[in-house]
């Protein structure tokens, strides 16, 4: 059994990566400041610690009182608006406190670092599906601090052996099939969650960005993938690190219309989804879909929730047993 430490586990992709571990048999050790996040999100049997990644000395007991296998860095901040608004706290964020964390690792001897990163350091695609020799072109301060942490690793693997895997995630979607699990971000900016809380009267109705895109209905073409294989994927890449840094794309390589997930809701849910439509978004770029080619072809890694129903479906569920998200939990 190995003993994991993961940064941001009380936060949705994060809480799947901690269950996907556990459920492989393995010990976790949960470090997350909980400013996004929830502490119910954790399962009672892991090692919560609430502190923040500036805190150094905090992060040296850490290592200190544990031996870890590997680091899962999922801390980040992850708004695209807000990164423009505030660049430099995106960077002191996201790319200070990820360096110090590798930097306790390294010194810890713990030289396996996964490394969550975005799709966002491609910027607006020549071409889809994006492959990870597409040009990395980030147009926003969220994209650049994660870029740059990448670029930071490779140089840390030159210097000191510490191997890494940058995980590219395009748009991670869904709840654990299990109901152990899910999205509640407060605000709520994804397009499958908000569709929801608008269906369930929880939320105004859906504001559709563009209609008029070079796409096959008009809308925004994104590729969804279920985020407990996004968990799954964390998982399986620790493998392939005993050869060396690796950079992978996730994401299904479908890419489905903001029409379709809205069409996808009203199957799944026997609703209609309250919306409206609105001019495009500054930037928004008409596809992003992902090549997951390289990671399938190197790692045992293939997406097991690869419809969008199915992926639809457990948001669904768990948004209808979780109608105050994690507060009804904390509260009960």
């Amino acid at each position: 059994m190995a003993r994991y430490l993961v940064t941001g586990g009380a936060g949705y992709v994060g809480s799947h990566v901690v269950l996907a571990l556990l459920d492989a048999g393995h010990s976790v050790v949960v470090l997350d400041d909980l400013s996004t996040g929830h502490r119910e999100a954790v399962p009672a049997e892991v090692t919560f610690i609430k502190a923040h990644l500036s805190e150094k000395q905090r992060l040296a007991e850490v290592f200190a009182a544990w031996k870890f296998d590997a680091v899962f860095h999922l801390a980040a901040l992850s708004l695209v608006g807000d990164s423009m608004k505030n660049p430099l706290r995106y960077c002191r964020e996201n790319l200070g406190n990820a360096v110090d964390l590798a930097d306790a690792a390294v010194r810890a001897g713990c030289l396996k670092f996964v490394f969550s990163s975005t799709a966002a350091v491609f910027g607006v695609p020549k071409t889809v599906p994006i492959t990870e020799e597409a040009p990395t072109t980030p147009v926003n301060p969220y994209g650049l601090s994660k870029l740059m942490m990448e670029q930071a690793l490779a140089w840390a693997e030159q210097a000191h052996g510490l191997r890494s895997a940058s995980l590219r995630y395009f748009n991670a979607a869904g709840a654990d099939p299990l109901g152990r699990a899910g999205e509640d971000h407060d605000p709520e900016t994804h397009l499958i969650p908000r569709a929801i809380l608008a269906t369930l009267g929880q939320a105004p109705p859906l504001h559709v960005f563009g209609t008029d895109y070079d796409t096959k209905d008009g809308t925004a073409v994104r590729d969804y993938v279920h985020v407990a294989d996004l968990a799954a994927a964390h998982v399986a890449v620790l493998p392939r690190l005993e050869q060396g840094s690796v950079r992978y794309n996730l994401g299904n390589g479908a890419g489905h219309s903001v029409r379709e997930v809205i069409e996808a809701i009203e199957r799944v849910s026997g609703r209609k989804v309250p919306y409206e439509n609105g001019p495009r978004r500054a930037g928004d770029p008409p596809a992003l879909v992902a090549s997951s080619a390289r990671i399938r072809a190197e790692t045992s890694w293939r997406p097991k929730h690869a419809e969008l129903d199915d992926i639809v479906r457990t948001a669904w569920n768990w948004h209808v047993a979780n109608p105050q998200g994690y507060r009804q939990r904390e509260s009960a």
